[in-house]
């Protein structure tokens, strides 16, 4: 039976994962930073803090794989003195010290989730990012992820620990947060959006399709030493996701048209530049090569992703 230590096992991601492995037989150690509950069967391990010097000893007893989910998030207004410092400590040298330790205590495999920041922040019109292209990251998380997948390929030559990188574009599911909770906020309360004239291109990824990545990461043979992209592979734009997402909520549309200029100009008064860029522009991803070389394919469709997503979002809005 794989062994499977799962870091930030109470998230988004995490909870997600410990369930979906822990029905497939698998074997889970949580690493949380509270005393949270955590799916029955999995094992739990409170960690105080991921950076340089935490001691993942016990955690790591008996480990095959790890899955380093846990991370400093991207944040649209970080306040930090030094942000990129901040990501530092815990994407690069927080990573680095469990990978080290994974190393030494006989695991085998060390799964990384990445950000497709790391390839940059869009795509051209007709492109789409691919495990080929030269990294550009932009922004301080971005960067760190960058440096934190260099400093594991240097700990896999030293010690023979396979490392699998992969790399997400936004992820949504049940739990979201962020844009894509208020985008929904917004279609649900009835209040139009200025953004029916875009023509953009966005790759996503359901939550679903993203855990079953994860375990073919972590268990397929082939993964060992890999990069992957990931998506759902059916790419679309803003105004067909808020229509896709209003018809999974149960409400009209509520779009019209403004000047793509008008919109950039408002988010530039706003100080809002980076959300309404993620709005306007096309990000695309190439996910193939993961396809190909591991044969997985998603097992949940963009429709079937955003009816389970707007289930919750219902759901949750009625518990409060």
């Amino acid at each position: 039976m794989t062994h499977i230590l799962v870091t930030g096992g109470n998230g988004f991601v995490g909870g997600a994962l410990c369930a979906e492995a822990l029905q497939r037989g698998i074997q889970i150690n949580g690493a949380v930073r509270n005393a949270v509950e955590l799916p029955a069967g999995v094992c739990r391990f409170e960690i105080a803090s991921v950076d340089g010097e935490t001691d993942w000893t016990l955690a790591l007893r008996n480990v095959d794989v790890v899955i380093h989910l846990a991370a400093r998030v991207h944040v649209m207004s970080d306040v930090s003195a030094d942000p990129l410092a901040e990501f530092r400590k815990v994407n690069v040298l927080g990573t680095e010290n469990l990978a080290r330790q994974a190393a030494k205590a006989g695991v085998k495999r060390f799964v990384f989730v990445s950000s497709i920041k790391v390839n940059g922040e869009q795509t051209l019109s007709g492109q789409k990012f691919s495990e080929d292209d030269v990294p550009a990251p932009l922004d301080a998380y971005g960067i760190s992820k960058w440096e934190a997948e260099q400093v594991l390929s240097q700990i896999s030559g030293e010690t023979g620990l396979e490392v699998v990188i992969l790399r997400l574009p936004l992820v949504y599911g049940l739990g979201v947060k962020g844009n894509f909770i208020q985008m929904m906020k917004a279609i649900s309360a009835g209040i139009p959006l200025p953004l029916a004239s875009v023509r953009n291109s966005r790759s996503l990824v359901y939550l679903g399709n993203l855990v079953d990545a994860l375990i073919a990461c972590a268990t397929h043979p082939a993964a060992a030493g890999q990069t992957y992209l990931i998506s759902d592979g059916e790419d679309v734009s803003t105004p067909v996701l808020l229509r896709q997402l209003a018809w999974a909520l149960g409400v009209p549309a509520r779009l019209f048209s403004l000047p793509l200029g008008l919109l950039r100009f408002a988010g530039m008064l706003t100080g809002k530049s980076a959300q309404v860029e993620r709005l306007l522009g096309s990000l695309e991803i190439d996910s193939s090569k993961i396809r190909q070389e591991l044969g997985w394919q998603p097992p949940f469709s963009m429709a079937q992703g955003l009816k389970a997503t707007a289930e919750w979002y219902r759901a949750a809005r009625h518990m409060k």
